[in-house]
């Protein structure tokens, strides 16, 4: 009997394999019989919009790309429970099938977790108050969302016949995200999440591999997968695996505050030739069109509204030089020599200190070979065969026939592109001032004590006001020498501006890396009742760590009057009245039918340098095609629309600090190195997709909180 069930699982798997067209062996993915070494990419479909698709997919194959990677937004598609979204940017099977007209192959990272430097890593604000709801762990609650949320996209795409079995693109898909770290945090719960996770996957039957980035431990049958600067070191936990590096990262993300983080493409180089030499089949680029993080989707605190990544394509959709003719060069390369590559494992020799030659030499004929001088400084003269062969510094070649150089990481062929901001128009501006409101309107909240600000906004808008009433007997003593009591707000973050009787008493805020922040200056009371307004404002929400579902957000105090006669009033535990959002915002003043419900300062009376302003106009669209952006250098922070649809958060007030030294491609790479731009602001300019214009009657509305001067706001075209 035994023999006899032994029989059928064995045929039940030889036909199983036998009818998938998407597998894998420990050398590579195997598409329909041929294993491939898979060049990939990650872009976003909603950090472009739908217009630009077809040109960055275009740009994607010519750059020598096999696979478009993406993740899979959550709180993008199911803003609020059972109601989805599928539309304009995050038209996801619409991005899939023009990935599958261009030729090209999907990896879709369905997680649904992300990171991704994305608003809450990804995850629904509503998820969190599922009651008994814990994030990424052995938990119940969760595990039902995050299966019904797979198994809608899962589904989603079966029924449009995406899976390479079906037909389609999709080659792989990935279950959680960067998950290894937190699971050896959690322990025992994070590990039967993990596990849970792996097999409601593969219960999913889509065809094609599953993959777990970042999960030494991922069971059988999911790909343990590589993401880094370097990954060739790194081997799967199995050996009958493919050798995979899912994000390589291309340069760095920019947050609001820091320098803008570039990455030498000579060093990209060096590190898939690094990886593919050490067995490699599969390199993805994170990210080779970073986008933008439109609206309020940008996430992990601080994180700028461009997401350029310093990629192959540049935010605007123009080619990023020489970082995306090398990389082609390099990918043509590689294609020269796959039969050797995936026929054969390396043999590796040391002719010298910091040098290695790695030899592909399959029966059938074919060989390549990789020449690798590893020195940071020197140049190295390497014999191989009967020649010899030039290496620069922190450099490798590649042979083929192991005789023909057909590229070398360090040796830069492509022109560089001269990047340029050319103003083609300015704005006629209108204002409106939004004032601190009154703890005793009709849509405040009185409360006693202080509450976290995204337990009451539910992330519905950046701002939460604070408002509470404090009265001054006449007979304090500062009211008579002058001396006034200090105010101290602590908060949990991010930004906070500080009113007393409606005039701004100051402005405080953190950054990435400490986001609580405290406002401790003195300030002017009068005798009798004094109005403290404070407008707490987030600047996107957690991101990633344990159970970051429990961050908080907002103020939280103590809250301190120190300096009257009684010596230090607490104000923490008194009644405080809440506001979510600003009135303009309830007002819909990014839009042309909300912005006619108020009166608009024209002319001289338009607002400058005050804070909580609003301002609008309206421009045409400027001919041709180039890309365009607005120049928001002169403003403080805040928020741009444009026809209603949000550009994203701006801070150029926010100036970037940190070190930005000559940068050289040699050495090992951080994102410490290679910073640009220290001394001005993290970001200037922002772009403006085409699609979002008509050709006349555009409405632009912007929100300053610090308080700029709008008339440096110009309207730019990119060009390179």
């Amino acid at each position: 009997m035994k023999i006899l069930v032994l029989l059928v699982v064995v045929f039940s798997c030889i036909c199983s394999s036998i009818k998938a067209t998407v597998s894998y062996d420990d050398k590579a993915i195997i598409i329909n019989g041929r294993r491939r070494i898979l060049m990939s990419g990650s872009i976003h479909y909603p950090r472009s919009t739908p217009q630009m698709w077809p040109d960055l997919i275009k740009k994607a194959k010519d750059g020598g790309l096999d696979v478009i990677q993406t993740y899979v937004f959550w709180n993008g598609h199911e803003p609020s429970p059972g109601k989805f979204n599928f539309e304009g940017r995050y038209d996801l099977v619409k991005f899939i099938k023009l990935v599958q007209a261009a030729g090209l192959y999907v990896h879709l990272r369905i997680g649904p977790y992300v990171c991704a430097e994305w608003n809450f890593g990804g995850f629904p604000v509503w998820l969190k108050y599922v009651p008994g709801m814990s994030f990424r762990t052995d938990n119940e609650p969760f595990k039902i969302a995050m299966q019904r949320f797979t198994e809608k996209i899962v589904n989603l795409m079966k029924s449009e016949k995406l899976f390479e079995p079906q037909g389609g693109p999709i080659i792989m898909s990935q279950i959680e995200n960067e998950y290894g770290p937190i699971e050896w945090e959690i322990g025992a719960p994070g590990k039967a999440y993990s596990k849970w996770a792996a097999q409601m996957a593969d219960g999913l039957k889509t065809g094609v591999p599953w993959i777990m980035c970042k999960q030494e431990d991922a069971p059988d049958p999911m790909i343990d997968t590589c993401n880094g600067f370097y990954c060739e070191k790194f081997t799967p936990n199995k050996p009958y695996k493919p050798k995979m590096f899912t994000e390589l990262w291309t340069g760095w993300f920019t947050e609001f505050g820091g320098p803008i983080p570039t990455r030498p493409v000579e060093d990209i180089a060096y590190a898939v030739a690094r990886f593919i030499q050490n067995n490699g089949s599969f390199v993805n680029y994170y990210m080779y069109h970073g986008g933008t993080n439109f609206g309020r989707t940008a996430g992990g605190l601080f994180i700028t509204t461009s997401y350029d990544y310093d990629a192959p394509i540049d935010e605007y959709g123009l080619l990023n030089e020489p970082k995306w003719g090398h990389l082609r060069d390099l990918h043509t390369a590689i294609k020269l020599i796959e039969p050797a590559l995936v026929s054969a494992y390396p043999t590796v020799t040391y002719p010298g200190k910091n040098q290695e030659i790695h030899v592909f030499k399959p029966k059938s004929g074919a060989c390549a070979a990789f020449l690798s001088n590893y020195d940071p400084h020197f140049s190295a003269t390497m014999k191989f065969g009967n020649a010899q062969y030039q290496l620069p510094p922190w450099s490798i070649s590649i042979l083929h026939n192991c005789k023909d150089e057909v590229f070398n990481t360090a040796k830069v062929k492509s022109p560089t592109t001269q990047k340029k901001m050319t103003p083609v128009g300015t704005f006629k501006w209108q204002s409106y001032n939004e004032e601190a409101p009154s703890s005793e309107g009709s849509d405040t909240l009185a409360m006693a004590g202080l509450y976290e600000q995204l337990n009451v906004t539910r992330d519905t808008s950046d701002y939460l006001w604070y408002l509470a009433e404090v009265t001054i007997s006449p007979n304090e003593h500062f009211l008579k020498n002058g001396q006034f009591p200090v105010l101290t707000v602590m908060s949990a973050g991010h930004a906070l501006h500080v009113f007393i009787n409606n005039q701004l008493a100051g402005t405080v805020w953190g950054s990435l890396k400490n986001p609580k922040l405290t406002f401790s200056q003195s300030v002017k009371l009068r005798a009798g009742v004094n109005k403290i307004s404070l407008l707490s404002v987030s600047v996107g929400l957690a991101n990633v760590g344990t159970h970051y579902e429990t961050y908080n957000v907002g103020v939280l105090g103590p809250i301190t009057l120190k300096g009257l006669n009684e010596g230090t009033r607490d104000l923490t535990k008194q009644q405080w009245s809440y506001k979510v959002g600003l009135k303009g915002e309830t007002l819909s003043l990014d839009t042309l039918d909300g912005s006619s419900s108020v009166e608009w300062l024209q002319g001289s009376l338009v607002a400058q340098k005050q804070p909580l302003t609003w301002y609008k106009a309206t421009f045409n669209a400027p001919e041709g095609n180039d890309p365009l952006a607005l120049d928001m250098n002169g403003m403080g922070k805040g928020q741009i629309w444009i026809n209603g649809e949000g550009l994203g958060r701006y801070w150029p007030a926010n100036k970037a600090h940190g070190n930005c030294d000559k940068c050289s491609y040699t050495g090992i790479y951080n994102e410490n190195k290679c910073n640009r731009y220290c001394g001005d602001p993290s970001q200037r300019w922002y772009h403006v997709p085409r699609s979002w214009l008509r050709p006349t009657g555009n409405f632009l509305v912007v929100f300053e909180e610090w308080g700029g001067n709008p008339d440096w706001i110009t309207l730019v075209k990119r060009t390179n």
